[in-house]
């Protein structure tokens, strides 16, 4: 059998041992040293904001993002619902209730007419939102001009989480500078990884010093261990921070190879009947962390899932795009407001939506390989469907 293609694999560049050789030869390796405040100028610098703290993952740097907001039991938060959990748990983290805003067919983010409907409603019953967390989906920046407008009308802040987005712009502006806090994710999966990390980012400078003071078990300045509130050990190591100086120095490579790697997927699939590939928003560029299209089962014959089967049992791995948060047990019961009262865009993602391997080291035979065994599993349905 070939091999298996992952769906998005660590891409190293080589120089990360030496940062991480480094570490070791100066004894840094704990969760502080000059890789880690070197990795935190470089995500701040390029986030266009004054300051950050690396973290031990991108839920990390939300839930201190929820903490510094002082969101706690009985307040509301405001959350994209196509998105994976962990954009949300850490509104449960804190006790509160998440609700969740659905999408829009341009970026498949955060619809603003949904979250306009939502503010209007909770404005009428004195109950707004003490926060609204938008996502990036797969690289693609959210409407952040119009979502912006509408968290500035009520004052509510915003988070942008942009887990998925490191690397992509809107407007020229890059992505994660946008809201009161900005989250980026190095997870392993990631455009650019660190094995497992995340980042808190935001020009509020003394927010930052906070936020580093509750992610080092919030110890108090004083010649003993003393704690005067609740903290939580959420630093990154000067070892992975290593990795994370080494991974920046590509990351514009990674970029350019995901985007590369999106066009021969359009180029190849776009023109097959029923299959629509996830938009780019004019005046945003997608760093393409995962190329994402759907199936219109009508026209094909054959539903995304069962793509998603047949590429598994050729031993390549795509998945389904994320399942909303307001169809997923754990939040049964949670309010949701949808793009209108005729359209549930995330649902409708979900049932349709695949994401094909994307790893900026896919090899071209390896791309050739999926694009065959897709347009195997279409033309063969779709022949099918026509003669049915």
């Amino acid at each position: 059998m070939n091999s298996k293609i992952y769906l998005s694999p660590p891409h190293m560049s080589g120089q990360e041992s030496d940062f991480i050789s480094e570490a070791f030869k100066t004894n840094w390796v704990a969760p502080l040293g000059p890789n880690v405040d070197e990795f935190e100028k470089q995500v701040a610098a390029l986030a266009g904001v004054k300051a950050a703290v690396a973290v031990n993952s991108g839920t990390a740097a939300i839930h201190l993002a929820l903490s510094l907001l002082d969101i706690s039991a009985g307040d509301k938060v405001f959350c994209s619902s196509l998105t994976f959990v962990a954009s949300a748990n850490p509104i449960l983290y804190q006790g509160a209730e998440p609700v969740f805003i659905d999408s829009e067919p341009e970026t498949w983010n955060m619809s603003p007419a949904a979250l306009a409907r939502a503010m209007e409603e909770a404005a009428v019953r004195n109950k707004l939102p003490k926060a609204v967390i938008v996502v990036n989906l797969y690289g693609q920046s959210a409407r952040m001009d119009e979502i912006l407008q509408i968290c500035d009308t009520y004052e509510v802040p915003l988070i942008e989480d942009a887990a998925e987005s490191i690397g992509s712009t809107y407007k020229g502006k890059p992505s994660g500078g946008f809201g009161r806090f900005g989250i980026f994710s190095f997870n392993g999966n990631k455009i650019i990884t660190t094995s497992g990390g995340g980042m808190l980012v935001s020009d509020d400078e003394n927010a930052i010093k906070k936020a580093r003071f509750f992610a080092t078990q919030a110890r108090d300045n004083a010649p003993y261990y003393q704690h005067s509130q609740m903290g939580y050990n959420y630093r990154m190591s000067n070892v992975l921070a290593g990795i994370g100086i080494a991974q920046m120095q590509v990351l514009e490579l990674r970029v350019a190879a995901r985007r590369k790697i999106y066009s021969r997927y359009a180029k190849e699939l776009g023109n097959m009947p029923g299959i629509s590939f996830m938009p780019e928003l004019a005046q945003t560029k997608s760093n393409r962390w995962l190329t994402a299209l759907t199936v219109d089962e009508n026209l094909t014959g054959i539903s995304a899932s069962q793509i998603v089967n047949s590429l598994s049992k050729n031993n390549i791995e795509a998945r389904q795009v994320w399942k909303p948060l307001h169809l997923q047990p754990l939040f049964e019961g949670r309010a949701y407001y949808s793009h209108s009262n005729e359209e549930d865009i995330a649902k409708t993602l979900f049932d349709t939506g695949i994401c094909l391997p994307s790893g900026s080291n896919l090899a071209e035979d390896e791309q050739t390989r999926v694009i065959t065994q897709v347009k195997t599993a279409l033309q063969t349905k779709v022949a099918d469907h026509v003669v049915l």
